[in-house]
């Protein structure tokens, strides 16, 4: 049992790591696409903030909420020997998705490949939904679409906004002023990112550790554990993402300094929001609606829908695709173990 449990938090630092470079585009594509920074600068900066938003979730918001939400999802049976087989085979599925996605460059959601992960494989073990903890899951299913809404709907007032604010200014010296703002609003997104997707890593290893009796809940996991999920999604952060990069800071609509400030801005008080209401979302999900909203400020054509379109299929297939992956993979573990 120990040693299973020690296995499944190695692969849920992996995940955290893939989760990190695959996320990485969120948080460095409009910023390396506006030529602010260079890709080896960004992903250092980013890299960087999002350790720093270990301290704010500890200390602003006075603890890992979302973690405590993610551990909650499914029911798992304190003392039942399958529970461990159950978030393996979850883990195994997200990171399996994780992989897939970011070799064709979609830009999906780490955190729904977990969710659809963990409910397949404990359907598969419980031959019940009865384990899906609704109250939990079915707000963070509905972020799916509300997560991107808001990034756009406040993309949008911001963009408007700044916009009327600056318009007799003198083009030159707005545009280096906001290459300046485009620092700030990353960082702001970066620690966004950070807050939201290393706690989901942490409410696994926790929904663990109580199964075996390691810890009594989730409010008594060791510091460790929330310290290394940060340091394990900044080191992914460092290490990259190209392809998507490729596909968030060009692909969707052209971004300016101006722009990209909105967008991120944008995407960081969605996530902030979420944060302070335990909801895990995705960042994707949300920078992508903070894109689009910017892009739409100056016409919906600016706004490249086919490609769109094509990210919208990758994130309502992402839960059931990784459901019936983790469903295989708990018959596979449970077959030969």
């Amino acid at each position: 049992m120990l040693t299973l449990l020690i296995v499944i938090i190695i692969l849920a630092f992996i995940f955290d790591y893939i989760n990190g470079f695959h996320d990485a585009a969120n948080a460095i594509a409009n910023i390396v696409s506006t030529k602010v920074l260079s890709p080896l600068q960004a992903v250092l900066w980013a890299a960087f903030f999002n350790f720093v938003a270990f301290f704010i979730s500890k200390y602003y918001f006075g603890g890992f909420g979302i973690a405590d939400t993610i551990s909650k999802s499914i029911t798992l049976t304190t003392g039942d020997p399958y529970a461990l087989y159950v978030i393996l085979a979850g883990l195994l599925s997200a990171i399996s998705w994780n992989l897939i996605t970011w070799w064709f460059g979609i830009p999906s959601s780490s955190s729904h490949a977990l969710i659809g992960g963990l409910i397949g494989a404990a359907v598969a073990h419980y031959h019940t939904f009865n384990v899906v903890n609704a109250s939990k899951v079915i707000p963070i299913i509905s972020f799916i679409v509300f997560a991107p809404l808001i990034g756009m709907f406040i993309a949008f007032i911001i963009t408007v906004l700044i916009v009327n604010i600056c318009k007799k200014s003198n083009p030159y010296k707005a545009e280096k002023w906001f290459k300046r703002m485009q620092l700030v609003s990353s960082a702001l997104f970066s620690i966004g990112h950070g807050g939201n997707d290393a706690q989901k890593v942490m409410g696994l290893i926790g929904a663990a550790m109580v199964a075996t009796h390691y810890i009594p809940n989730i409010k008594a996991i060791p510091d460790w554990v929330p310290l290394s999920c940060f340091l394990a999604i900044g080191l992914g952060t460092m290490s990259g993402g190209w392809k998507i990069v490729k596909t968030m800071g060009t692909k969707i609509t052209k971004i300016t300094p101006l722009e990209g400030v909105a967008a991120d801005t944008a995407g960081a008080i969605t996530l902030f929001l979420t944060e302070y209401f335990k909801i895990p979302v995705s960042t994707t999900h949300t920078i992508t609606g903070s894109i689009i909203g910017v892009g739409a400020t100056k016409r919906l054509s600016a706004v490249r829908w086919g490609v769109t379109v094509n990210l919208l299929w990758a994130w309502i297939l992402t839960i059931p695709v990784s459901a019936i992956l983790a469903s295989i993979f708990y018959f596979i573990i449970t077959y030969f173990m």
